[in-house]
């Protein structure tokens, strides 16, 4: 599925979730991404020379960067977002419409005990973003 997919800190995941989220800060999304914030840097790095971020200073905390899609990173997240819901739609096509619905219950129910059980884990074991 990795292989078919955006992956964990793409380009494409981060337009996404920028979309959705409308802005955020580095720190926001390397924590969203479960990524190293090396790694996020880097990402960011490259949507911004691509010109698909911008980045401003936070009203809210002058340390700190909101970044918010571009007009072309706006077009390329949408773009993203449909890929996605058509793989999706492939991936799921072998399904009935009662399977869906079945699945999409015992996965919601998995994700409500793994969350009693373990928390907002990472892959590092913890709630917050990998660290070094």
């Amino acid at each position: 599925m990795r292989r078919i997919s955006e992956g964990k800190g793409s380009q494409k995941r981060i337009l996404m979730l920028l979309l959705n989220a409308g802005a955020m800060t580095q720190s926001e999304l390397t924590q969203q991404l479960g990524i190293q914030p090396g790694s996020a840097s880097e990402v960011i790095g490259k949507l911004d020379s691509a010109g698909l971020i911008t980045r401003t200073p936070s009203e809210t905390d002058r340390r700190t960067a909101d970044i918010r899609l571009s007009d072309l990173g706006r077009a390329a997240a949408e773009d993203a977002l449909q890929q996605r819901n058509a793989r999706h739609t492939k991936m799921f096509s072998c399904y009935s419409q009662e399977e869906k619905e079945t699945l999409l219950r015992l996965l919601e129910r998995l994700n409500r005990a793994w969350k009693e059980n373990y928390g907002e884990q990472t892959a590092c074991g913890s709630d917050r973003a990998c660290r070094k």
